[in-house]
């Protein structure tokens, strides 16, 4: 059975990543599968670019300057809003009329058309769309926040200047609306809270919703000697290191100012934590924490399991997520995390056993969870525990086989 993947990218962002950790998994589990992206940064050879990069980069601006106009020429919420009004013509592609599957990963900025989508649907071949965001199912955002206007039929628009009743995300939902009853749709979505957001939406009904989470390797995530990585990396032993990761370590959505809060609370009571800021900005807000705080910057995926591993806890206090793969990623070299009670977080985390949930947007509570994960837990079962939800959950081989399933039904 030859399958298709389609997404924007291969290795930048967690859609991405999880998008070719997949790929590459099932390969291994030995199917015929590819992957058609926008733009190409890494050398996995099963993985290839559909038009010129001068196309895409002018199809890219072209749905960014209508969002623009569309927002008075603010570019507040740019990046927060999609409205696929352009993207590539992957029906013409001969991998995909080879195809029996056609699986969708993150396919936003320019990659993928609502028109476009309508032709894939109108293929008849077998469509599966993993749900890295909420925007399969809203009108035009990725994250719908507060907003439950995805559950009737979205308008007044928060991420736009001028929301009315018949907005932009209106009239995008209801292209989507008609746009869906070309075909069938298997949505799955990476984490049980955004497959049971997705139900709620009109754009789901009369489709498959079910939930199947990211795989992870753990043969390269995994647990190491942690003082002989603290020594190879120059970091005090002495210290509790708390790890903060993310694209853009700086992007509000990521709860940054939590943890800046939660540190200074922390500081009341103790001084030997280390916190490490990994991703880009980082350096603009090392200075806002009052504990010692160090910015790393961009860390590569392969030195990433070195980094968990030589943090005592992981911390995401992110606001609105999904199905981090850095927490799946931390638990999987053994190192308990600490989160919100917020999206795919509490799946992931389980409460005083391999981690700490805390109190959604709560930084008091934030900072107890780390405390409790630092100084008062067992940390040794926390690790264990940590690596065993990640065993029986995420390995590739169980997230295989589920997929292999959807693929052969009928």
């Amino acid at each position: 059975m030859k399958v298709l993947f389609i997404s924007t990218y291969d290795i930048q962002g967690g859609a991405a990543i999880a998008a070719t950790r997949l790929l590459q998994a099932m390969h291994l589990a030995g199917c015929e599968v590819s992957m058609v992206v926008r733009s190409k940064q890494g050398v996995n050879t099963s993985v290839f670019t559909a038009g010129s990069e001068k196309m895409s980069r002018m199809q890219f601006y072209w749905e960014r300057g209508v969002i623009y106009l569309h927002n008075r020429l603010s570019k507040e919420h740019l990046f927060d809003i999609s409205i696929a009004n352009t993207g590539v013509a992957v029906t013409k592609l001969p991998a995909f009329k080879e195809a029996e599957v056609i699986h969708l990963h993150w396919i936003n900025q320019s990659m993928l058309s609502v028109k476009e989508i309508g032709d894939i649907l109108s293929s008849g071949k077998k469509v599966v769309w993993t749900m890295h965001d909420m925007w399969p199912f809203t009108g035009i955002c990725h994250y719908a926040g507060t907003c439950n206007a995805f559950t009737f039929g979205c308008s007044h628009c928060p991420y736009l200047k001028k929301p009315a009743r018949k907005d932009l995300s209106y009239s995008v939902y209801h292209q989507k609306q008609l746009t869906y009853r070309k075909g069938n749709i298997i949505f799955t979505g990476c984490s049980r809270w955004l497959m049971e957001l997705a139900k709620q939406s009109p754009l789901t009904q009369g489709h498959k919703v079910i939930s199947i989470p990211n795989p992870i390797d753990t043969g390269i995530y995994l647990p190491k000697d942690k003082n002989a990585i603290r020594q190879k990396m120059g970091l005090p032993k002495e210290r509790k290191i708390v790890l903060f990761a993310a694209m853009k370590a700086s992007d509000k959505r990521k709860g940054i100012d939590y943890l800046i809060e939660a540190s200074r609370l922390i500081a009341q009571k103790r001084n030997d934590l280390l916190f490490l800021i990994a991703g880009a900005n980082g350096e603009e807000i090392v200075g806002q924490f009052s504990l010692p705080t160090q910015s790393i910057g961009y860390v590569a995926p392969h030195d990433m399991p070195d980094l968990y591993n030589a943090a005592d806890l992981f911390v995401t206090p992110s606001l609105q997520d999904n199905l981090p793969n850095t927490i799946m990623e931390a638990m999987a070299c053994g190192t308990p995390c600490v989160g919100f009670h917020t999206g795919g977080i509490p799946e992931m985390i389980d409460h005083r056993q391999n981690g700490y949930v805390a109190n959604y947007q709560d930084a008091k509570d934030l900072a107890n969870g780390l405390l409790w994960t630092l100084f008062e837990a067992d940390t040794g079962t926390l690790s264990s525990n940590a690596r065993e939800k990640v065993m029986e959950h995420y390995a590739q081989e169980k997230v295989t086989q589920q997929y292999k399933e959807i693929y052969k039904s009928r």
